[in-house]
């Protein structure tokens, strides 16, 4: 069916343009010769026969009959140009060697120029049809479009392009350049600016909004939202920049809105060259590697072609999964992808996995983070936090790793908490090695990941889901907030800076309201704080109000690297440590807690005395 349709199509091309050719030949010797005798209608028929033999050949040549005229474009116009002159050329010298060009030599002009205009029009003539006459299916939704530029017009052409089967319909775009305003692009008006999407949307219709600015920074795409969140309609975007393949935008590619480009910031550059001299080739290992932030330092470390990389983690299932993703991806290289299951509490296992294997570099993110949870298990937080980073520590020692980098966390800033109490003991822990060790041992200290197993953000989705209400401890409660990504690259370019003893302290931009995340989830979402509610439910034990960065005196100053800070350390004693390791499972958790907070402290009074 498909061959007969095809052959049908073709003959009815071929057809055409031979009245077309046929006619023109002798509509432009009318033109050029009025009153001519035509007597000598012989050489006018050689003529005809031979420009219609040569546009056959040159149609074929550039495969006029091939195309699909409904989506035509420029290229499509060149090809008719050159398959058109050509045959004229090939005319004119059949004419020369018939009569010297005595007769019709200037008819040839005028034939050349009926010929683009009859055959061009003709082929472009489907396209107009269906570009303003065929109605679009009942199940499109009218899209507006933000963004006019290069992303903007991409989007446009194939959505267009994709008429029969796109579910969007390009109406018109919104832009705030001054330059394009009342501008066309692809038969799409330029309608206004940003401020101007309500009124648009009311006025034209719109169902679903597209923004197609690859380049957006947090500050401009809130901007944009807010504009959008005056209306009801669906928005949608094209991934960042840093995510798309190098010129190619698609349809395909649009996704909603996250919290996450809300909150994202610039992308740091990393230093590609430091990372690769001591990745590239490398035996890396990754503790944690099927948590959050140790699958996302594995995917990133990827990129640097490490000759060995080596995932641990006592959970099964998370180091399959992330095992099955690297192989996946990264199949067309010859990187040494090797799942370990693990568990840093087992000193006998991670150093036999450190022995066996001998990384150059050890990221150490395994580690129990959340908050609530260990204020009712704290034996259970110095086992995995504080014994598990000695025993990973350790190793990386007795077996000469070059570097070993700790993923610690900002509530190890005064902490009030067991989890945070466990995490600045294991950075002591680490500081203690890096004196004695010629292992460079840092740590990097940041604050929430959003999307990280035990966030807000899942939690959050699966309320809006059963119907809400969303709970939040309380309308004050602030967090500082940072993207897997943006961490895990950070975390890897730090490990460069590494001299030993460092504690590395991210720069985590400005603090966020959780409240304001749940209302931006709500929005996102397509419902209204009166369809889903937000309910206070108290801060939970060991919960702080607001978390804390390290102040001014607590941070050497200027940067060592783009948003990366050294942060000041004192002497402290270590013995103290050495001992509540020794007699932590002998004491009860009320006890415990007051001998970790008793060391945290200890050390802040060194600090600011």
């Amino acid at each position: 069916m498909r061959g007969l349709s095809y052959f049908k199509r073709l003959a009815l091309l071929v057809l055409l343009d031979s009245v077309i050719v046929s006619t023109a030949v002798f509509i432009a010797f009318w033109i050029v010769y009025p009153f001519y005798d035509f007597s000598i209608t012989g050489i006018m028929l050689v003529s005809a026969i031979a420009l219609l033999i040569f546009h056959h050949i040159f149609a074929f040549v550039y495969k006029l009959y091939n195309k699909v005229w409904a989506y035509a474009s420029v290229g499509e116009l060149v090809a008719i140009i050159k398959a058109i002159t050509l045959s004229i050329i090939a005319t004119a010298i059949v004419q020369f060697l018939f009569n010297d060009f005595t007769v019709y030599q200037r008819a040839l002009l005028v034939t050349w120029f009926l010929h683009i205009i009859l055959i061009g029009g003709s082929r472009f003539a489907w396209r107009i049809y269906r570009d303003r006459y065929l109605t679009h299916a009942d199940n499109q939704k009218r899209t507006l479009i933000v963004g006019a530029g290069a992303a903007g017009a991409m989007i446009a052409r194939q959505l267009k392009n994709e008429h029969d089967h796109a579910e969007l319909c390009p109406i018109a775009f919104v832009d705030d350049s001054l330059r394009k305003q009342k501008m066309q692009l692809y038969d799409l008006p330029v309608l206004g600016t940003v401020k101007d999407i309500p009124r648009i949307v009311e006025e034209k219709n719109i169902e679903h909004i597209v923004i197609a600015i690859p380049s957006l920074k947090s500050g401009e795409l809130n901007k944009i939202m807010a504009a959008c969140h005056e209306t009801t309609v669906q928005v949608k975007m094209i991934p960042k920049l840093e995510d798309l393949m190098t010129g190619k935008v698609s349809v395909q590619h649009l996704k909603n809105v996250e919290v996450e480009d809300l909150l994202g910031r610039d992308p740091v550059k990393l230093d590609i060259q430091s990372i690769s001299e001591y990745v590239s080739g490398s035996t890396v290992m990754v503790t944690g590697a099927g948590g959050s932030i140790g699958s996302e330092i594995c995917r990133q470390l990827m990129k640097f072609n490490p000759g060995k990389i080596l995932l641990v983690g006592h959970g099964e299932f998370s180091i399959y999964s992330i095992d099955m993703e690297l192989r996946e991806t990264y199949k067309d290289t010859d990187i040494e992808i090797i799942p370990v299951i693990g568990d840093v509490q087992d000193r006998d296992r991670i150093f036999e996995i450190v022995g066996h294997h001998h990384p150059r570099v050890i990221y150490h993110a395994a580690a129990h983070k959340h908050v609530p949870l260990m204020e009712y298990n704290p034996h259970e937080a110095v086992k995995n936090n504080v014994i598990g980073t000695k025993n990973v520590a350790e190793a990386a020692d007795t077996f000469g790793v070059e570097k070993f980098v700790m993923v610690s966390t900002d509530k190890a800033v005064n902490p009030t908490n067991v989890m945070g109490a466990t995490k600045r003991v294991a950075e002591m822990v680490v500081q203690s090695m890096a004196k004695k060790s010629h292992t460079k041992f840092v740590a990097v200290r940041f604050g929430n990941v959003l999307g990280s197993r035990g966030s807000v953000i899942p939690l959050f989705k699966k309320q809006i889901e059963k119907g809400g209400p969303v709970t939040v401890t309380h309308p004050d409660m602030t967090r500082y907030f940072m993207t897997i990504p943006e961490a895990s690259r950070l975390v890897i370019q730090a490990g460069t800076l590494a001299k030993g003893g460092e504690i590395f302290v991210l720069d985590m931009g400005e603090p966020v309201k959780i409240v304001d995340l749940a209302r931006n989830l709500i929005k996102l979402s397509g419902y209204t704080e009166e369809e889903i509610p937000i309910a206070f439910t108290g801060i939970r034990p060991g919960e702080k109000m607001y978390e804390e960065i390290l102040n001014e005196n607590e941070i050497l100053p200027g940067e060592v690297y783009e948003k990366i800070y050294v942060g000041r350390t004192v002497e402290f004693d270590f013995g103290v440590i050495e001992e509540l390791i020794e007699r932590f499972e002998q004491i009860d958790s009320v006890e415990l807690k007051e001998e970790l907070m008793r060391i945290v402290y200890r050390e802040r009074e060194l600090m600011s005395g």
